[in-house]
């Protein structure tokens, strides 16, 4: 299999995260933080662990506003739904996922106005759009910090700034930046950080996590058990405990760890110029071939991770099947549970054929790619 989906899911991990998932299951699989015994204070260590490993890695001061979660989805509906009450005003953009684009819809019946802002055909934000939707009751502002639709770069330092200036909260969807490119919560006035761990993180599947970097009063979604207070029927007050109710996810927590390991030596760099060489001669050798029509920013240096593309006159989901029925390439078709995304390319009708590298794929991989879909469009 030539895997091309790791915007949905990296794969394969680093042969680390594998080793670290089953130790976490038979050598201290026990439940962390509710015992006093030698294998749930080791597991607890690894939570910790990972905790302060979030924090410097996205610079953020204190790790215990590290709130694990099972996604980024679960992050996000964390930071919208915690911070976002009856009266207060969001704006978001037309590049984002379902799992932003839903919460704030849902929020409407409570009383949360939204601004949608509209972006270009190449999925670039004009920021000057966002300053402009601000009014006297703006919270919050999120935007993605990839599209995980065109591989779109978005502009977060300068977002940051018009946020800070205006003294309203800014929530960055990481989900397909965490890990390949940098990102500094401090210096580009990021309040809440939301991402997976299983994508760019290179760690197992029901991980994530939401950074806190600021001191505004949020509400939980869930109340329960923390192996703290628990002669308090009341939820606690303090981090991470008032999001993180019910027994953590301590195998998904020690792939992760690993995950970021491997990440952390290999340096966010160097995997960003490796993707960028990979998508680079993607690009430049479609162009060659006549049906193909290529979707997302022209410069390469806008672009991350993520090629989306047609064939003239076969449906995405045709191609897809093709691609891995014939040619065992692992794609995703369709609207990528981001339908203003590709109604905002011109898509929205026929959806697109999403191509998307990883640390480990190749040019060989890449190349396999280009001559399927050479024969696919020549209908060979």
């Amino acid at each position: 299999m030539i895997y091309l989906d790791n915007a949905a899911t990296s794969f394969p991990k680093p042969r680390t995260v594998y080793q670290n998932v089953t130790k976490a299951m038979t050598k201290f699989g026990a439940n962390p933080g509710r015992g006093s015994h030698s294998m749930a204070i080791e597991g607890a260590k690894v939570i910790y662990e990972t905790r302060e490993l979030l924090a410097q890695f996205f610079n953020l001061g204190d790790p215990m506003k590290v709130i694990f979660t099972f996604n980024a989805t679960d992050s996000l509906n964390l930071a919208i739904k915690g911070l976002l009450k009856s009266g207060d005003h969001v704006i978001t953009t037309s590049m984002e996922h379902n799992s932003v684009l839903r919460p704030v819809m849902e929020l409407e019946k409570i009383g949360v106005s939204n601004t949608i802002v509209s972006c270009q055909t190449d999925g670039k934000i004009n920021i000057l759009d966002i300053e402009n939707a601000i009014t006297s009751n703006t919270k919050l502002v999120i935007t993605t910090h990839v599209s995980n639709l065109t591989g779109t770069i978005f502009p977060i330092d300068q977002i940051g700034k018009i946020c800070k200036k205006h003294k309203i909260h800014y929530l960055v969807d990481a989900s397909q930046s965490a890990g390949v490119l940098d990102i500094d919560m401090q210096s580009s006035n990021i309040d809440f950080l939301a991402f997976p761990g299983h994508k760019g993180l290179l760690g197992p599947q029901g991980t994530g996590a939401l950074l806190i970097n600021s001191e505004v009063e949020m509400s939980q979604l869930k109340e329960g058990g923390t192996g703290s207070e628990s002669s308090n029927l009341n939820q606690p007050n303090f981090y991470p405990d008032k999001f993180e109710a019910g027994t953590p996810n301590l195998p998904g927590i020690a792939g992760l760890n690993s995950g970021l390991k491997h990440i952390i030596n290999r340096g966010t760099k160097s995997i960003y110029s490796h993707e960028k060489e990979l998508l680079d001669l993607f690009v430049k050798q479609l162009k060659n071939i006549n049906k193909i029509q290529i979707y997302g920013p022209n410069d390469i240096n806008d672009r991350c991770g993520v090629v989306p593309i047609n064939i003239e006159g076969i449906d995405s989901s045709e191609v897809a099947y093709l691609l891995d029925t014939k040619y065992n390439i692992a794609v995703r078709p369709g609207l990528h549970c981001a339908p203003l995304a590709h109604k905002t390319i011109g898509t929205e009708k026929i959806g697109a054929v999403r191509f998307s590298v990883g640390p480990f794929n190749t040019k060989t991989d890449i190349l396999a790619a280009v001559k399927a879909l050479d024969e696919i469009s020549q209908g060979e």
